[in-house]
């Protein structure tokens, strides 16, 4: 092999194991959008969740679990990249079931408006998509909690706010939020709060746009941001910009949950329930938690309509 030659070798593998490099870089620091999701969970059947199905009951599809999923945002689900595949933290512990169930899993993509009537009517089994448990929505679906409804406060890596555990901590703080929302009427409410104790009350501010969010946040116009845990999380995780410095119950003072939503006497809840505290028991459910940045959010035992979100 000649000088040059060599060269050309050295040359061609510096290179491919760049590109190697940089391709395990990548991946990472960014989420599998792969439609077969090679790193899912997967499970053996739990018999003793398999079976609590009611002997009469009728899937949509005999030998597999229909769920309804909203591709939207990760965490929770977005299309993979052949565009038309759930994937993410819902579908994983959709995955879940169905395997503890002995069921194969079929997802169908929604809109988050259709699943309330697509349960009741039969055209799903189930809904999994980061649905609050609610005193109104339990007249209507039977509950398997799997997960905490968390709200989170973020705040710049840099920031001098080191922990937001009480109203008394927002006192005086820039802190952003979304319209119309929970975290908002908490927010609204510690800050008259504060305001009654003689403190400073907290300076609101309502963005639409995403980016122009985290320019405010990055930039010092604003101290903080409250939103959804979940999301607010898996972005922190992914980006390396904010960092965590308080949780608190979606639905504070009360304690929020997210569970699988089943119709209502249909009789899969408790078979669901039975599937996930298995998963929870033998460590598979936190290591979903996991993969998704979630596991602040973990629960000890999934349990079948517990105490709801009351009626406002």
């Amino acid at each position: 092999m000649s000088y040059r030659t060599r060269l050309l070798s050295i040359a061609a593998g510096g290179l491919l194991s760049l590109s190697a490099a940089l391709a395990s870089n990548a991946q990472a620091q960014g989420p599998d959008l792969s439609p077969t999701q090679k790193d899912r969970v997967r499970v053996e059947k739990v018999e003793a969740a398999a079976k609590l199905i009611p002997a009469d009951f009728k899937f949509v599809t005999p030998g597999k679990l229909t769920v309804a999923s909203i591709p939207g945002r990760l965490p929770f689900a977005v299309y993979a990249n052949d565009n038309k595949t759930p994937v993410g933290s819902e579908p994983d512990i959709a995955q879940l079931v169905a395997d503890s169930l002995g069921l194969e899993l079929e997802l169908v993509p929604i809109a988050w408006a259709d699943w309330p009537l697509g349960v009741t009517s039969g055209r799903f089994d189930a809904a999994i998509h980061n649905i609050t448990v609610t005193e109104e929505r339990k007249q209507k679906f039977d509950f398997s909690t799997y997960r905490n409804d968390l709200i989170g406060f973020y705040v710049p890596l840099n920031s001098a706010v080191q922990s937001i555990s009480k109203p008394e901590d927002v006192a005086g703080l820039k802190v952003i939020v979304s319209s119309g929302t929970n975290q908002e009427e908490i927010l609204l409410r510690w800050s008259e709060a504060n305001k009654a104790k003689g403190l400073a009350p907290s300076e609101v501010q309502y963005y639409d746009d995403e980016a122009v969010l985290d320019v405010a946040l990055q930039s010092g116009r604003a101290d903080a941001y409250l939103g959804p845990n979940a999301t607010s999380a898996f972005k922190a995780a992914q980006e390396n910009k904010t960092r965590q410095v308080g949780t608190f119950s979606g639905g504070w003072p009360e304690t929020a949950e997210i569970a699988v939503a089943t119709k209502k006497g249909g009789g899969l809840a408790d078979a669901f329930t039975t599937a996930l505290n298995a998963q929870i028991e033998n460590g598979n459910y936190a290591k979903v938690l996991a993969r998704w940045n979630l596991s602040a959010e973990a629960i000890k035992q999934s349990r079948t309509n517990p105490q709801g979100l009351p009626k406002s």
